[in-house]
């Protein structure tokens, strides 16, 4: 008996092509004007920096206040990291590599 190590190829349904396509979506990269791309960790700070400061001003708290709470931990934490992702240091991406 002699095989191949050639994979068999079958045809995808209408489901499977869609799902497939579907599922290729969320890992695009997305392109940005530069303006925007520049300012989009500002509008994360000044999000969460805003949502943290309403907390004050709201009269009926406490169904609320947690949700105003975990969005502005939320839009903070985003803000650092995409600052940290977009302005790492040469000798930090070396490190990286060597590991």
């Amino acid at each position: 008996m002699i095989g191949t190590a050639a994979p068999k190829t079958e045809s995808l349904s209408e489901t499977q092509q869609v799902a497939r396509r579907n599922g290729s979506l969320a890992r695009r990269k997305i392109w940005l004007p530069k303006l925007l791309y520049n300012a989009l960790p500002c509008f994360y700070l000044l999000s969460g920096i805003a949502a943290f400061f309403a907390t004050v001003y709201i009269n009926e708290w406490f169904w609320v206040l947690p949700h105003y709470l975990l969005f502005s931990a939320a839009c903070l934490h985003l803000s650092i990291s995409v600052y940290r992702r977009r302005n790492k240091r040469p000798a930090d991406l070396e490190n990286t590599e060597q590991s």
